[in-house]
């Protein structure tokens, strides 16, 4: 899913094209499926608008990754159910934020491994900071040992989550897991990790830089 613009980046560029470590962030996240398994069909979902300096930016950077595109819709839902009309055969279905440039191959791989016994699988990862409800004026505390945040990718068997997908659009669907458990399953939460950065703000470009230099330190030990 590579639908976001830069709005709270405070650039005039879609976040998922900043450029990070030489590359746009969206070929990042591509690589990795691609690395985890380059039969891996990729499908991106992008507004109509931007297919044009993506193909360019791919020129660019001499980017040979197959993948086909998605118009991106309204919504996040209109994405995704754009982009699974694509994905006719039985399978497995990974959906994952073209700006996390850092997923791992060991997320990938558990998550799909998780999916093909279970249905599905979300990924997770513990809060480990206090955390607050606020209603006007009024605010109470959350026990952090019940939350959890969500991540990506999410995946779940075709059949499932393209049944899931025939349903209204509701604002409760803030994830792909929302709407699999509103059409009556089970969502089966994995460990996530919390190097999975989602790239949002200015700053998650410079620890998404250094995380990578780091990993890159550490393959050459």
């Amino acid at each position: 899913m590579a639908g976001g613009s830069g709005t709270r980046m405070n650039s005039d560029v879609p976040k998922q094209f900043l450029p990070l470590d030489g590359k746009p962030v969206l070929m990042h996240s591509i690589m990795a499926f691609h690395k985890y398994d380059a039969s891996t069909q990729i499908i991106v979902a992008l507004p109509a608008g931007l297919f044009s300096s993506w193909e360019s930016l791919c020129n660019q950077h001499s980017f040979r990754i197959p993948h086909k595109l998605a118009e991106g819709g309204k919504t996040r839902f209109d994405s995704v159910k754009n982009a699974l009309k694509f994905i006719t055969a039985d399978g497995l279905v990974a959906i994952h934020d073209g700006v996390r440039p850092l997923v791992s191959r060991d997320l990938i791989s558990r998550a799909f491994d998780h999916t093909r016994v279970h249905g599905n699988a979300i990924p997770v990862v513990p809060v480990i900071d206090s955390v607050r409800k606020t209603n006007g004026s009024f605010n109470s505390p959350l026990d952090r040992n019940n939350l959890r945040l969500i991540q990506t990718p999410q995946v779940f068997r075709a059949s499932l989550i393209r049944e899931a997908y025939q349903q209204d659009y509701s604002d409760s669907f803030t994830d792909d897991a929302s709407v699999l458990e509103a059409a009556g399953e089970t969502l089966n939460l994995i460990r996530g990790d919390p190097y999975n950065l989602k790239i949002t703000f200015p700053e998650d470009l410079l620890i998404a830089e250094a995380l990578l230099k780091y990993r890159k330190t550490e393959s050459m030990v």
